[in-house]
């Protein structure tokens, strides 16, 4: 899928709204595909879990999108160049959740306390997204940022996006290298994030990997379609703090006589909080709209 991707995408150029959603339905296509594929070979049990992991880190991924906006207006990467910043963002998400992934369930499966501990983690993340809002994202204070450019000589320029460039006979990563680095430093913020609440779904790596890699896959063009629209999903935020909050109560009650939630009731509440907080963004934006148009 990586390489259909990439070799889609080798020409530099500015990814159009009617691009970005028809690879936006490819990439949401194979994700359910692959969920039918669960289902008629492992049963509807772990289907509905890889569904429900796979809608969350779906609705997760909005404020990658968020975050990468905010950086590519801090660096003014130029829009052509910016596809192929997301893809190599992408890699390494992949890269860092497959980390998180296998740490996390062996964690849960050896210490007892690990469910508490990381579903107490989940809901002060949630208190965190619905109280602060917007992430501080500020590159200049990103230690990974601060590092590199103190390691690496960089040139502040993107000569035609490339990633390394020869400048008086020395090699130097150019600016397009930093905003990779400060998107890959901030998403590993998001990749614990979201590691941690699908595995309150379920801690079967196979279906955790699956759903998580589904997701990201199609963060790119999700990036492409919803850079512009985010403004009028005002309280999608908190449905994902509601979310995030719920993935940590139900990692607290398995720990307790209450067990383990069903399955299916978690894919109604992560659907519903989807629904309800986009609703209530859209029809919270139509009377703005409305005075606007009237002036």
């Amino acid at each position: 899928m990586l390489a259909v991707d990439v070799l889609s995408h080798r020409h530099h150029h500015v990814i159009e709204l009617r691009e970005a959603l028809a690879w936006s339905a490819v990439w949401i296509a194979a994700g359910v595909a692959f969920g039918l594929v669960v289902w008629f070979w492992r049963g509807s049990e772990p289907a509905v879990a890889y569904y429900s992991g796979y809608l969350l880190e779906k609705a997760l991924s909005v404020d990658n999108v968020f975050v990468f906006a905010l950086l590519f207006g801090y660096f003014r990467v130029p829009a052509k160049y910016q596809h192929k910043v997301l893809f190599w963002g992408v890699v390494g998400a992949l890269g860092f959740r497959l980390l998180f992934i296998f740490a996390g369930a062996e964690l849960l499966d050896r210490l007892a306390w690990a469910g508490l501990a990381l579903g107490a983690f989940l809901i002060w993340t949630g208190w965190r997204l619905a109280v602060r809002g917007k992430p501080d994202v500020d590159p200049d204070r990103n230690l990974a940022v601060r590092l590199f450019r103190r390691l690496a000589p960089t040139d502040p320029r993107y000569h035609d996006g490339r990633f390394t460039v020869r400048v008086d006979s020395r090699r130097k990563a150019t600016l397009l290298v930093v905003a990779l680095v400060a998107i890959e430093a901030t998403d590993v913020v998001f990749a614990i994030d979201s590691v941690a609440a699908i595995l309150a779904i379920t801690t079967n790596t196979f279906l955790v990997w699956t759903a998580t890699a589904f997701a990201v896959l199609g963060l790119r063009s999700l990036y492409f379609c919803l850079a512009g629209l985010l403004r009028h999903f005002r309280y999608l935020r908190y449905g994902l703090a509601v979310l995030l909050a719920f993935a940590g109560v139900k990692l607290i009650l398995a720990e307790t006589p209450v067990g383990k939630l069903p399955v299916w009731f978690t894919l109604a509440v992560v659907v519903l909080t989807l629904a309800v907080s986009i609703g209530w963004s859209v029809l919270a934006a139509r009377p703005r709209r409305s005075r606007t148009g009237r002036r």
